[in-house]
């Protein structure tokens, strides 16, 4: 059974730093695309940021783009999203998701998805 589990959420100033966690199991990590995903209260989900299986290819929403990175650790089966120069805006609930076949900036042909772990930025 696929397990996705996501930490890291937390309250944090404008201007300040988090880094978001995100551990898969029940699946060959390193065969497959991870991604980063929120949602706002009121608002769609939207993707974040995704990396393929190799790590060669990522993807950034413009609106976090110079902003966050995402990482990845092969060995450890984590997923990481550090996020600097937070804003308000970046409040949303932070979903992590794994794709087994294929990888790009999309909400579909997702495999597991884990429960989320909320962020909030105060202004």
């Amino acid at each position: 059974q696929v397990q996705v589990v996501e930490s890291g959420g937390g309250l944090v100033q404008a201007g300040g730093s988090l880094r978001l966690s995100c551990t898969a199991s029940g699946l060959t990590f390193a065969d497959t695309a991870m991604g980063w995903f929120r949602q706002a209260p009121g608002k769609e989900r939207e993707v974040v940021s995704c990396i393929s299986f190799t790590g060669r290819n990522t993807y950034y929403a413009d609106s976090v783009k110079g902003r966050f990175t995402i990482i990845r650790d092969d060995a450890k089966n984590t997923l990481y999203l550090q996020m600097n120069n937070l804003k308000p805006d970046d409040t949303a609930v932070y979903y992590c998701a794994a794709r087994v076949a294929g990888w790009g900036p999309t909400l579909r042909n997702l495999d597991a998805w884990g429960q989320g772990t909320l962020v909030t930025v105060s202004s």
